[in-house]
């Protein structure tokens, strides 16, 4: 679902700015909220999260606020409705963490670019 902005924000080139949704959810145990930029605000204005995706997990309960970062050469002003983010509802699963020896693979510690081409 969209998210809009409940505020007008100016965002100045190179900055980031919290921008309120309004919004205030409680989300069940089990399940994840991630916040994700908006492809058509990024191709023609350069705005993006730069913490996309944004986790909320099932212990939150405030208002859902979006950052967004200017990366472009002009001033960006939001305005009050204007879709600002995108939200999407995930199931996860918890995991315990046991230590032991790595066992071997093909590609061993090999990082960046390892994979292939």
């Amino acid at each position: 679902m969209d998210l809009k902005a409940a505020a007008d924000v100016l965002l100045p080139p190179g900055e980031a700015r919290l921008v309120p949704t309004g919004l205030a959810l409680e989300v069940p145990p089990g399940y994840e909220a991630q916040v994700r930029p908006r492809s058509g605000l990024a191709l023609k204005h350069a705005i993006t999260m730069p913490n996309a995706p944004a986790t909320i997990d099932p212990g939150y309960r405030g208002e859902v606020q979006v950052i967004l970062l200017n990366l472009g050469r002009e001033p960006y002003q939001v305005h009050v409705g204007d879709r600002i983010a995108q939200i999407v509802i995930a199931r996860y699963e918890r995991v315990e963490w046991e230590e032991s020896e790595l066992g071997d693979s093909r590609r061993g510690a090999g990082g960046f670019g390892s994979s292939g081409r």
